[in-house]
């Protein structure tokens, strides 16, 4: 009998034990259940993103008007005081005085602070002033374009100028082709109706709007049946030129013309009826005729040896060049800015403008040549060429003209070789 009771009073307190354990464990279970909490997904909405972080950064964007100052542009984001300051720190860099009507500029803000300002300085340069803490900085920095390429493909009736125009393009690609081409073909007589010609050309687009054409990148043109070819192509030391697909450069001693799209009125001759003088005399130079104003450029590196003004020639310039030779471009309207006597002038320089001083009828520049003192024809111009491309580089310049000219081509054959 008491073994029976002491069995039954220890299977009463296992009992109890586990009891209580069971107990234990179901509180912390749950417990740690309850402290654990559950996962669900859900979707944001940008708009509680914004409330939490909201957009603090605005750029008002706008264009310089008459009698503009960086002061009536500034003054609503900057003390006065700050603005004379950054004046000074921007002259060497560029000037606030050089701001002009219809140039765009941006100010950014932050928080409703001035962050940033920006102003185009032209197509290709920008004048930034950033803020970071109390400091400013000033910087020229280039204008960073989203490029895309176009082709086109254009016969020619009158002048390239027409052409581009009547097509759709903008007319001053025709400056561009003349630049390119300027040591070869002479624009003022040796277009002709039936000439073509193809460009690979750049188009410039900044915050999705189009700005306007950039480089060309390769144009061949078809003169009078011959074709002549060049090749945008900048080398391992980062100097671009333009190249025929041989590698050579079509950078030459001399231009062909000192002017643009203009036309030749008389020729070089030993004996010309002078239209005011109504005498025969020799006529030592090409007169181009061309509207008021119209650019001249030199067509060589040298220095002005004469700057003035007489009855006959009116205002003029002579310039001397190497190897004895010397060029004058006579009856100018006006002198371009900085020439004077003993300057120094590269290939393709403005340096004065078309009109009709001294003995002058109308509107022309009457462009001369000498060699070591003795009148020659202009339009005998030595053609004196740079250097070519290196060897060790044409490798490179070869992959670079086959892309130009399927891209040129669209695929479609293209003569190369010479004529």
């Amino acid at each position: 009998m008491k073994n029976t009771d002491f069995e039954k009073r220890r299977w009463e307190t296992v009992a109890q034990v586990l009891g209580i354990c069971g107990m234990i464990m179901i509180f912390f279970c749950t417990s740690a259940f309850s402290l654990t909490p559950k996962l669900q997904g859900y979707l944001i909405d940008p708009n509680e993103i914004n409330q939490i972080h909201p957009v603090d950064k605005k750029t008002i964007a706008g264009v310089f008007k008459t009698g503009d100052t960086a002061s009536t542009v500034l003054k609503p984001y900057l003390p006065l005081k700050t603005i004379f300051q950054l004046e000074k720190q921007s002259r060497p860099i560029f000037p606030f005085t050089r701001f002009k009507a219809g140039r765009p500029f941006s100010v950014t803000l932050f928080q409703g602070d001035f962050s940033e300002f920006e102003y185009e300085i032209d197509a290709r340069s920008r004048l930034v002033i950033q803020k970071t803490g109390n400091q400013f900085d000033v910087i020229k920095t280039p204008i960073q374009y989203e490029i895309k390429e176009e082709t086109i493909r254009l016969d020619v009736e009158s002048n390239i100028s027409t052409a581009l125009k009547k097509a759709g393009y903008c007319p001053s690609l025709a400056w561009e082709l003349s630049d390119i081409f300027a040591w070869d073909i002479d624009f003022a007589k040796d277009i002709q109706t039936g000439d073509r010609f193809q460009l690979l050309v750049e188009k410039q687009f900044r915050h999705g709007e189009y700005k306007g054409y950039g480089q060309v990148l390769a144009a061949v043109f078809v003169n009078n049946g011959s074709p002549y070819r060049a090749f945008r192509y900048t080398d391992t030391k980062g100097r671009a030129g333009y190249y025929d697909e041989k590698g050579k450069s079509l950078h030459k001693s001399f231009l062909k013309s000192p002017v643009n799209y203009s036309r030749i009125s008389s020729y070089f001759s030993n004996s010309r009826l002078h239209p005011i003088l109504k005498v025969k005399r020799p006529h030592p130079g090409i007169d181009y005729s061309a509207p008021k104003n119209t650019p001249i450029k030199t067509v060589a590196d040298g220095v002005i040896r004469e700057i003035a003004y007489n009855k006959t020639m009116g205002r003029y310039i002579t310039i001397q060049h190497i190897n004895g030779y010397e060029t004058s471009y006579l009856h100018m309207n006006s002198f371009a800015k900085g020439m004077k006597k003993g300057g120094s002038v590269s290939q393709g320089d403005v340096i004065g403008y078309v009109g009709k001083t001294g003995l002058a009828t109308g509107y022309h520049l009457d462009f001369r040549m000498t060699k070591n003192g003795r009148h020659i024809n202009p339009l005998d111009t030595p053609k004196i060429q740079v250097e070519p491309i290196p060897e060790e580089e044409m490798d490179r310049f070869e992959n670079r003209v086959a892309e130009y000219v399927e891209k040129l081509t669209d695929g479609q054959s293209v003569a190369l070789s010479s004529p």
